[in-house]
């Protein structure tokens, strides 16, 4: 046996032969058993609490066996747990060099590499099935066919086919026939071990199936239950009734005309016999009382599985949603960050040390998207960047989800600015303003000086009618008639007209203005 000076995380030495062997396989009539008896069949409290209880003490088939049978007979469990699942094994992976040294860079992108590799996502799809169990346990077959060592495959194992050491309960072994007690310590670098630290404790306490243990234990009791009401007050009591003489074995054809109405809804029997159909007493609502009791259990464990119920058991309006929606991202944040630290202490560090030397590891990330308000982003960047905020591109096409452009591909540009010739064109109505004027106070003189000249003879004509009107009256009281009297012969059009112009005279100046410091800018 070859050993390598290289240890692991543990301080134990590589052993080169055992990287490329298999070293846990399942065998039909070995110590790995493939077949284990069912343990949900005929569940009780007191069989689910023994069971529960031999898994603290280091005997957890029955309890692991009833984790996987869960996921097979609970429609509803296995929709929550496989909504988990697929949340974390489908996240983006990628891979970020410690430095921007060259050797770094070159042990990031040997590493990116094996995260492309298709059998990483099948990896990744293994291990969270921890979720359930409480871990998840893949072996590595390493290949050095090449130039690198480089997992050719991850086979998946059976939990049951390892257990914890009795000492910690926290080391896990493999079942061996060199220990059958005990087993024995997992090779280094050979086998990736999850465990999805969903609560503090002994790893076996920490899956999902123990929560929701006895949920589903109480919902097959409502279950059974429900469809033995329903076979027998699904259909109405069938009642034969027959004769003083009636025979034995006319009594016997009878029974079985009463038995085959339930399933063939057709019976055969003697002359002067007769069934009457009674609908059964005090039955109206009890089917209710059943599925009321089911849904009571599926509502715990989404509670349980997936933090909340607004999107498997509850309509919900969309604000409701959002705010669930928020939940559900803690618990996907926490399962990738325990994923992400499985595989670089398991995964990564053997890669970079099997082929690069220990010491300098690249970071593998598991990322979960953040939702964005891309309508407060831009809204934001539109008044902030203007300002002199400084933001890096690439941020911002991160944010939005939108990819770096192709070499040479077209883009989109903005708009062009008006040139000073076409903005004058556009406000051609306007009267223009003096020649000469060269600076913003005499453009704003010439403005005063022409709404003078225009306005000067309309209010001069109004003043000429309040003249008249006080030299003809006596009293104050004379003068106040008349002014009112003025007051519907006074004409404002020719004055509204003139205030526009002079409106839109400073409106243009004010553009042209503005224009030239951009130019000169």
């Amino acid at each position: 046996m070859v050993q390598s000076t290289i240890l692991d995380q543990y301080g134990r030495p590589i052993e080169y032969d055992q990287l490329t062997e298999e070293l846990s396989a399942p065998s039909l009539t070995g110590i790995r058993s493939t077949w284990y008896p069912s343990t949900s069949g005929s569940l009780s409290p007191g069989r689910l609490a023994a069971m529960l209880e031999a898994a603290n003490q280091g005997d957890a088939d029955d309890y692991l066996t009833l984790a996987l049978e869960m996921e097979e007979r609970d429609l509803h469990y296995a929709s929550v747990l496989g909504t988990r699942k697929l949340a974390v094994s489908g996240l983006d992976v990628t891979v970020e060099a410690l430095t921007d040294d060259a050797a770094d860079v070159r042990m990031a992108d040997a590493l990116r590499e094996l995260v492309t590799a298709p059998e990483f996502d099948e990896l990744r799809a293994d291990l969270v099935n921890a979720l359930g169990a409480g871990y998840a346990v893949s072996e590595i077959m390493w290949d050095k066919s090449g130039r690198t060592w480089m997992p050719c495959d991850y086979k998946e194992r059976d939990p049951r086919h390892f257990r914890f050491d009795r000492d910690t309960g926290r080391e896990l072994r493999l079942i061996d026939p060199q220990d059958m007690a005990n087993g024995i310590a997992l090779a280094p670098y050979k086998f990736v071990v999850h465990y999805p630290r969903i609560r503090p404790g002994l790893p076996i306490r920490g899956g999902l199936a123990r929560l929701a243990a006895v949920a589903y234990m109480c919902k097959a009791w409502a279950w059974k239950d429900w469809m033995s009401f329903a076979d027998i007050y699904g259909l109405p009591m069938r009642v034969g009734k027959y004769g003083p003489g009636a025979s034995a074995e006319d009594i016997a054809k009878l029974m079985s005309a009463v038995a085959n109405l339930g399933s063939d809804a057709a019976a055969v029997m003697p002359s002067g016999m007769s069934i009457d159909f009674q609908t059964a007493a005090q039955t109206a609502g009890a089917g209710d009382f059943f599925r009321g009791l089911a849904e009571w259990w599926d509502k715990q464990v989404s509670k349980g599985v997936i933090g909340q119920t607004m999107t498997t058991d509850d309509g919900a309006s969309m604000a409701q949603a959002q705010v669930h929606q928020l939940v559900r991202e803690d618990l996907l944040t926490a399962d990738a960050k325990a994923l992400q630290n499985t595989l670089q202490r398991q995964l990564v560090r053997g890669f970079i040390d099997l082929n690069f030397g220990p010491g300098r590891y690249p970071r593998l990330i598991v990322n979960v998207p953040k939702p964005e308000d891309v309508a407060a982003l831009v809204k934001a960047l539109g008044i902030l960047v203007p300002l002199g905020l400084q933001v890096e591109q690439s941020v911002v096409r991160d944010k939005l989800g939108i990819a770096d452009p192709a070499p040479g591909a077209l883009l989109l540009q903005p708009a062009a600015p008006v040139p000073v010739a076409a903005n004058r064109a556009l406000n051609a109505e306007v009267r223009p303003t003096p020649a000469d004027a060269a600076t913003s106070v005499d453009r704003v003189d010439a403005i005063v000086r022409q709404l003078d000249a225009q306005q000067g003879a309309i209010t001069e004509q109004w003043l000429d009618q309040i003249r008249a009107v006080v030299d003809q009256a006596a009293t104050l009281d004379d003068v106040r008639d008349g002014l009112f009297a003025q007051f519907a012969e006074l004409s404002l059009d020719g004055f509204a007209q003139g205030m526009q112009d002079a409106l839109d005279a400073a409106q243009a100046a004010g553009r042209y203005d503005l224009m030239q410091e951009a130019a000169s800018g």
